[in-house]
């Protein structure tokens, strides 16, 4: 199986930790997803977050392409508790200490109210499962999320766990994935 990954656009609230906040695509948000997908050979299967900031795209290119979208909420966003809505700098005024532990190891440090990481990894992981064992021998575009991308790529590229926050992925973001046979990631270039 072959999965694009889109990350949603520009948000209406900025940057920061948007997690499981449900806001709206900018009009810039919505030109770089249409950039990303420009002149890209049509996909098979289109699955998305249920988060409108990346499921008011996939309807809309569903729409385009008349092709059905299959909402799959294990793939929304890490939740970052009492961190949602908050930026790195807000934080570093507040909770500098735990800021950097999460950082330096987020598998090891779990934001105040948030999801562990390694619970987000279990998660996003099965729903990959179990889109492979549905859509074996198709090529599936996935509007997600900056983390679940940072995911997947690191898993993809072998990186340890702690580099897992140092995988960019900007707004707007394509790339490619291969899900093997055995159900290991490949990142094809």
């Amino acid at each position: 199986m072959i999965i694009d990954l889109l990350r949603h656009g520009e948000t209406e609230l900025g940057g920061g930790l948007r997690g499981s906040l449900d806001d709206a695509l900018t009009a810039k948000g919505w030109a770089q997803m249409h950039a990303a997908v420009a002149g890209i050979q049509p996909w098979d299967v289109l699955v998305s977050s249920p988060l409108q900031r990346c499921a008011r795209f996939a309807q809309s290119l569903s729409e385009q392409m008349g092709l059905a979208v299959q909402l799959e909420p294990a793939l929304q966003e890490l939740h970052f508790g009492e961190w949602e809505g908050r930026s790195a700098a807000d934080l570093m005024l507040t909770h500098e200490q735990q800021l950097g532990q999460f950082w330096s190891d987020p598998y090891g440090f779990t934001p105040p109210g948030g999801e562990a990481v390694i619970d987000f990894a279990d998660r996003v992981l099965a729903a990959i499962t179990r889109l492979h064992h549905q859509q074996a021998d198709k090529h599936v575009l996935l509007v997600t999320h900056g983390g679940v991308m940072r995911l997947l790529l690191a898993r993809a590229r072998s990186l340890p766990r702690e580099q897992l926050l140092q995988v960019e992925v900007a707004h707007g973001a394509l790339c490619r994935l291969e899900v093997q046979a055995d159900g290991s990631l490949r990142e094809v270039r």
